[in-house]
């Protein structure tokens, strides 16, 4: 028997996603997203509100960085989420994280996140079912602490995902399958 819940974001895994640009005064600001994902193959999409200090900051820079946060950063993640850029101007100076100057876009780059991809700002769009930031990424950087040779390996990034129904965080690190193989078993 089904029982009712009383969620609708009810999404899981959610990704938690480290936004970052900088300030008018050239400071860093990062916030965390969870909803967010590619629109296509080389486009991201945020859902994000333009009360957000980081939107300002997107449609003034015209660049942005997106991180996937990762086990071993979940506190300033889920700090960089409770805490607002607009109240709180220095809020990336208190996490402890350092940051570098992307070269290709003019944002930065969180230097403990393992995986970030730097994207041109496209367009924000806003309508009654939801609004967002949308980004051209130009590049994708991965430390090399969770490559294994040229290709990402999951399991070192121990990426983490919001859970909308408890409001909690897991880490996301085991391999169960194959994408377009194992199903091919049921053909």
């Amino acid at each position: 028997m089904r029982k009712h819940i009383k969620t609708t974001e009810a999404i899981f895994p959610m990704p938690v996603l480290m936004v970052a640009t900088y300030n008018e005064d050239g400071t860093v600001d990062v916030m965390n997203a969870a909803w967010g994902t590619m629109l296509e193959r080389d486009h991201v999409i945020l859902n994000l509100t333009e009360t957000h200090k980081t939107v300002k900051n997107i449609k003034a820079r015209k660049a942005f960085t997106v991180s996937i946060a990762d086990a071993a950063h979940m506190t300033e993640a889920d700090y960089f989420g409770v805490v607002s850029g607009n109240n709180t101007p220095d809020k990336f100076a208190k996490s402890g994280l350092t940051a570098q100057k992307s070269a290709l876009v003019d944002a930065p780059i969180i230097t403990e996140f393992p995986i970030c991809m730097e994207c041109e700002f496209i367009q924000y769009q806003d309508g009654e079912y939801g609004c967002g930031v949308i980004g051209k990424v130009v590049n994708t950087t991965a430390d090399e602490s969770v490559l294994e040779g040229d290709r990402v390996d999951i399991e070192k990034v121990s990426a983490i995902a919001f859970d909308p129904y408890t409001h909690g965080y897991y880490k996301v690190t085991q391999r169960v399958g194959n994408a377009f193989q194992d199903g091919l078993a049921l053909k």
